[in-house]
């Protein structure tokens, strides 16, 4: 996967499971360089963006309202 990645979901059940996918696939690909942690920002109710970030320390997933 290459990030950062946008998800547009259709419901409730395929938010859980596909932002738990991505977020774990960040996770993957932060353990290499060990600099980025991760942000999920929330666009509106069903498009969300699961990113690497400096500004997050490693580590740690942080939450963003864009809308």
């Amino acid at each position: 996967m290459n990030f950062p990645l946008t998800l547009t979901v259709a419901d409730r059940q395929s938010m859980d499971s596909e932002l738990d996918a991505a977020v774990s696939a960040a996770k993957a690909h932060a353990l290499a360089d060990r600099r980025q942690g991760i942000l999920v920002t929330r666009h509106a109710a069903n498009t969300f963006t699961v990113a690497l970030s400096e500004t997050v320390p490693f580590g740690l997933t942080r939450e963003h309202q864009a809308w």
